[in-house]
């Protein structure tokens, strides 16, 4: 106990000094509570950051991927591998001090975890003797470990750990809901405030956001984003929807203005997503920035960016805090990207924009049962930083056969830019795609220059909707609901995010496939309220794709969810035939925008597909995920792309490529930075897994100056 009390001191006298040039860390997700991906060294600058060389590599003993922003206090870096173990290393060697393995607590197979954890909190303990902490959310568990040795700290809720489904809707036992913490709680103060991950189909959960005492794990406060009667936005939804609607969740992870002790939290869409005849309504807090109360969840001020959300547009990354300059006055502000390109910026105190948002007409929706609303909100400033509307002069000119495939299949689609509801039986084109524009990476901001660093993906995909079958098989019925929405409603999917499902029994035994369907894996969320009886005809209708049957069964009682009546056909990428964007390039991007006048100081193509580049077609951009990093050093670092598995550093000021590498594995993470006995490193997860092509690992894998 004496030496836990120790590290305790020791770790806030670290976090005191950490502004010392011989010790400085990188003490919360993505930098700091403020989400603005900002560190102050500048040893590794712009006249010298070409001759960066590998420090050290950790590799972590699986493969998968690893979305893991680590933390780095004193001497120590904290990570997560692909199998969902958290470990200690010594940042200045990479040589590892513990690892702490949940699949012996959770009785999982770890080589089949592969959920997505984007990293850990730290809380440092207080001078009443209680230890330092760091908390990890693993799949529906929220732990407290001791940062010394990575044992589960015995005092704090059951055994170390908070059960997240718990306390949430209980109709039918907490064991059947289905959440996963995969991106890290905020600390403040002495409590830890988490949202969570939540299936996208009926049945799922609420997506309250809730406060826990660090030091007990007691639940000290609850924001109901889906209001409750009697609650600020009850009526924005169908009477008593709180008891069965869903989602509406925290799964990007929140920012905090510590001083004024506010937190903002942006929520996702509600279920089902793509259809809302069940929710008809703005449905108030859904794709809502909130700010709240850090020490009491009450509500200080929203804004909704999506009304009754049938787009899947949740915010997708938390805010960055800034300070900006109006009529030569500094203004507290809070910056928010969006996956539809955009980025609104508010006082952070009173929630004013600070840019103009309009209300824009868009078209009802022709879908029975359905009422899009008539207007959404659009920032008149500044300018998206992703293509808006794709038209036949967008289409990709990389070949002529390519380009004819893409103008013939474009004419079978419906393109009318944002916000255009699905129909039945057509494919509508959503541009940028369902993972954006801006993706779960979030910006960064220097705040000496108020510039916003964001990266963003500029492929198009297509949605549609089609109608329940009344005489769907119990199994196709529950694919329908519960599968499709990933997997397509033919089961081919759209590997290798979706993969295809078609023959999956003969790839999987039984067991393993019930293990996946209750725990999830990769992007996949659990769904524990299949169970054995639910399970088996499911089986039965992947392994046979027989669909039909002599018997109807009653949309009400299907076991998907109440009353659905269109389901969504699968997420499809608009690619030629060869595997690549059907659009004209670029196909990711990096912009720097002046967050004081909405003006872009410059934008730049991201990534590359290799054997394109080989070909003389270079500078395409490509898809990314993960965010960058800015320096004082004059630096912006990001690895992000899928393809080219670079990880580059730019000058902040004009975009230009001063230094690159190739990873072992694409380094889809977001880096991190920080000193030890006056030495600045830069880290960075790699491990690929998004393209079928390359290879896939999970290693930590750090920088340095000679």
């Amino acid at each position: 106990m004496i030496a836990h009390r120790l590290f305790a001191l020791f770790a806030v006298l670290f976090l005191a000094t950490s502004a010392h040039p011989q010790n400085s860390g990188w003490s919360a997700y993505n930098g700091g509570v403020n989400g603005d991906h900002y560190s102050p060294l500048r040893q590794i600058n712009r006249d010298n950051v070409a001759h960066l060389q590998i420090a050290w590599r950790y590799d972590t003993g699986s493969v998968g991927d690893i979305q893991t922003n680590p933390l780095i206090l004193g001497r120590t870096l904290y990570g997560c591998s692909p199998a969902g173990q958290v470990f200690a290393l010594d940042a200045a060697t990479g040589k590892p001090i513990w690892t702490f393995d949940p699949a012996v607590s959770n009785n999982l197979d770890s080589l089949n975890f592969s959920q997505p954890i984007r990293g850990l909190s730290y809380w440092p303990g207080d001078p009443d003797g209680h230890d330092a902490r760091l908390f990890v959310g693993i799949l529906n568990y929220l732990y407290a470990l001791d940062p010394a040795t990575g044992h589960p700290i015995a005092s704090f809720a059951e055994d170390g750990r908070i059960d997240l489904r718990k306390g949430l809707r209980d109709s039918e036992g907490y064991q059947n809901q289905s959440i996963a913490l995969t991106t890290p709680g905020l600390i403040y103060k002495d409590l830890i405030i988490v949202g969570g991950r939540n299936p996208e189909t009926h049945p799922a959960p609420p997506g309250d956001v809730r406060a826990f005492d660090v030091r007990t794990g007691a639940l000290r406060w609850t924001f109901h984003t889906i209001p409750h009667p009697g609650e600020y936005g009850y009526d924005t939804w169908p009477p008593d929807a709180w008891q069965s609607a869903g989602a509406a969740n925290n799964w990007a992870g929140m920012s905090l203005d510590a001083g004024r002790g506010i937190v903002y939290v942006p929520t996702g869409s509600a279920v089902f997503d793509f259809y809302g005849g069940d929710r008809i309504g703005n449905d108030l807090f859904a794709d809502t920035l909130l700010a709240l109360d850090a020490s009491t969840g009450k509500r200080l001020w929203h804004f909704q960016d999506v009304h009754h959300d049938i787009w899947d547009r949740d915010f997708p990354a938390p805010p960055a805090l800034l300070t900006v300059n109006r009529d030569g006055q500094p203004v507290p502000a809070v910056a928010q990207t969006t996956k539809q390109g955009v980025v609104y910026l508010f006082n952070r105190v009173t929630g004013a924009p600070l840019f103009p948002i309009e209300e824009h007409a868009y078209p009802p929706s022709d879908v029975p049962g359905e009422q899009a609303s008539p207007t959404q909100p659009m920032p008149t400033e500044p300018a998206p930083f992703a293509r808006q509307r794709l038209t036949e002069n967008d289409l990709t000119t990389r070949t002529p056969a390519a380009h004819q495939w893409a103008f013939d299949t474009f004419r079978t689609f419906r393109s009318d830019g944002q916000f255009v509801p699905f129909s039945v039986d057509k494919q509508t084109i959503i541009f940028p795609g369902f993972d954006g524009g801006a993706e779960w990476g979030g910006p960064a901001v220097d705040p000496r220059t108020s510039v916003l660093y964001v990266n963003a993906n500029e492929m198009a995909w297509t949605g549609g909707l089609i109608a329940t079958r009344a005489h769907a098989s119990p199994g196709a019925a529950l694919y329908n609901a519960q599968c499709a929405i990933c997997h397509g409603a033919n089961r081919a999917g759209n590997p290798p995010a979706f993969p295809s499902l078609i023959g999956v029994t003969d790839r999987l035994s039984n067991d393993q496939i019930a293990q996946i369907v209750a725990h999830g894996r990769g992007r996949m969320i659990g769904f524990p309220n299949i169970d054995a009886t639910k399970l088996a005809p499911l089986l039965d209708y992947l392994r046979t794709g027989v669909a039909t049957t002599t018997e109807e069964h009653s949309n009400s009682t299907m076991p998907g969810g109440p009353g659905i009546q269109y389901n969504f056909t699968g997420y499809r990428k608009f690619l030629d035939p060869d595997g690549y964007p059907a659009i004209a390039p670029p196909w990711g991007t990096l912009s720097a925008i002046d967050m004081n006048t909405g003006k872009y100081l410059w934008k730049i193509p991201l990534g590359e597909y290799p054997a394109l580049a080989a070909q003389g077609l270079t500078n395409t951009g490509s898809e990314n995920y993960g965010g960058p990093i800015v320096t004082a050093g004059g630096l912006v670092f990001i690895g992000a792309t899928v393809y080219d598995r670079k990880f580059r550093a730019f000058d902040a000021s004009t975009g230009k490529l001063l230094w690159e590498t190739t990873l072992p594995f694409a380094g889809i993470a977001t880096p991190a930075t920080y000193s030890i006995d006056g030495k600045q490193y830069v880290v960075i997860a790699a491990s690929g897994g998004r393209d079928p092509k390359s290879p896939v690992g999970g290693s930590y894998i750090a920088f340095a100056l000679p």
